[in-house]
């Protein structure tokens, strides 16, 4: 266990808040393993240099899953005066969200009132006490539920309240939307309703976010930490507070996230049970215009070293420009954009191009040989006409680092895959190659975890 007061936090500017973000305990049961992994992340954020200013739970707090109303309470009384008894909650306040372990049917919705009957009441009159907004200073958060029945239960979301709350705080310089389900699948655990929100319901929530300028949506409920961006929105999933022996043990693992934000953005460390550092991010970023980015060549490509993709305590961003074009192909026949080679015979660690039908930009990443790779969708591109479009590799974002957009002006977005990882695993190539009649441009930026520490 870390020393008490060890870890270092990173801080906001003037004016900024810092905060910590964890999820998914399901304890409230003494004895349960469920207990001890909650205690030992609790250990972690006691151990943080600097108390946060506040805490966020997205849900899942107690086991819950029982129809006995008493059982419920005990769960809410042992999480609230035992569990969390070292934690001066006058002092850090905790903001919660429902989940689908503590909101699951009318008495459990009654249950979880009283147990958040000292959060904010301001939310739908018919969802008081389940959706709520805290405003501290410039910064808005808004907590929905994703579970309301009158929505249609798990995996649903009211929208027409949160685009009116959004637009009373449209002043409000930093946006922040809390709920339990993801609206974009995470490592791959699909499916409407039940791993998140329903399609068309989500996407109705998520345009809410981009219109009104939210800069993130943090969920749970995916026992994982993940990390992605569409339309210019990210999505923060963090479910790492307890329970442990439903997380792939090589791929995910318990965590907190410890937080900044300010006028410069949102900066975060995932720090794991023994208070190390395992992911971080700055967002969002700032690059040049595109028109002075160097020419792209295997030559040029040479100047980054091997591990670039891999290092934790630095983190690569590389973007490109692709112009030219592509040869209409009704058969679907894949197309190479850009295309890393490998050792030996091995396929190509990294290759981008258009496939299917409808060409669409597709990633594919090999980190190890005789294995298959894995893949990464996005748009559509053109057929038998000019296009131009942005790509961007970024390795500290996990399988949410593989981005798109059209033009500088335009927001980020990242391709849809089902991998726990992304361009972290792949050796930086010695040997690049540009597909026939396209021109590429390319920009590097590397980012120091010193840096966002100091």
């Amino acid at each position: 266990m870390p020393a008490r007061s060890s870890i270092p936090t990173i801080q906001p500017g003037a004016g900024g808040h810092h905060f910590v973000i964890y999820s998914d305990s399901c304890s409230g049961l003494p004895g349960e393993p469920q207990e001890e992994n909650f205690r030992q992340i609790n250990d972690v954020i006691a151990a943080l240099d600097r108390a946060p200013q506040f805490i966020c739970f997205p849900g899942d707090e107690i086991m819950g899953l029982t129809e006995d109303g008493d059982a419920l309470r005990r769960q809410w009384a042992y999480f609230f005066e035992r569990e969390l008894a070292w934690l001066n909650r006058a002092a850090v306040p905790v903001y919660h969200s429902s989940g689908n372990h503590t909101v699951y049917d009318r008495m459990s919705e009654s249950v979880f009132r009283e147990a958040m009957a000292h959060l904010p009441q301001n939310g739908p009159p018919d969802q008081g006490g389940l959706s709520y907004f805290v405003r501290r200073g410039d910064l808005l958060m808004i907590f929905v539920n994703t579970l309301w029945s009158g929505t249609g239960g798990e995996g649903t979301v009211e929208t027409e309240w949160l685009e009116a709350t959004l637009a009373q705080h449209a002043e409000a310089g930093q946006k922040l939307v809390f709920g339990h389900h993801p609206v974009w699948t995470v490592n791959g655990y699909a499916g409407d309703n039940q791993r998140n929100l329903e399609r068309g319901n989500g996407r109705r929530f998520w345009d809410a976010l981009a219109r009104h300028g939210a800069l993130a949506y943090v969920c749970s409920h995916i026992l994982a930490f993940d990390v992605q961006v569409h339309g210019g929105v990210l999505q923060i999933c963090s479910a790492g507070a307890g329970t442990a022996h439903r997380m792939p043990p090589e791929e995910e693992y318990l965590h907190i996230v410890q937080a900044a934000l300010d006028d410069d953005g949102l900066r975060y460390q995932v720090l794991d049970r023994a208070g190390e550092v395992r992911e971080w991010l700055a967002w969002p970023w700032s690059l040049p215009a595109s028109d002075g980015w160097r020419p792209f060549t295997s030559d040029a490509a040479r100047s980054l070293p091997a591990d670039c993709l891999g290092r934790l305590d630095q983190v690569q961003l590389v973007v490109w420009q692709i112009s030219g074009e592509l040869p209409a192909r009704p058969d679907g026949a894949p197309q190479m954009i850009l295309r890393a080679d490998a050792q030996d015979d091995a396929l190509p660690w990294f290759w981008l191009g258009a496939s299917g039908v409808d060409n669409r930009l597709t990633a594919l990443l090999s980190p190890r040989a005789n294995r298959s790779p894995h893949r990464w969708t996005g748009p559509a591109l053109p057929q038998g006409e000019r296009f131009s479009i942005q790509f961007a590799l970024h390795s500290g974002m996990g399988p949410g680092g593989l981005l798109w957009r059209w033009r500088d002006e335009d927001t980020w977005s990242s391709l849809i895959g089902a991998s726990s990882w992304g361009a972290e695993r792949i050796p930086w190539s010695r040997s690049w190659r540009v597909g026939e009649n396209l021109r590429s441009r390319w920009h590097c930026l590397s980012f120091e975890l010193g840096e966002l520490l100091t």
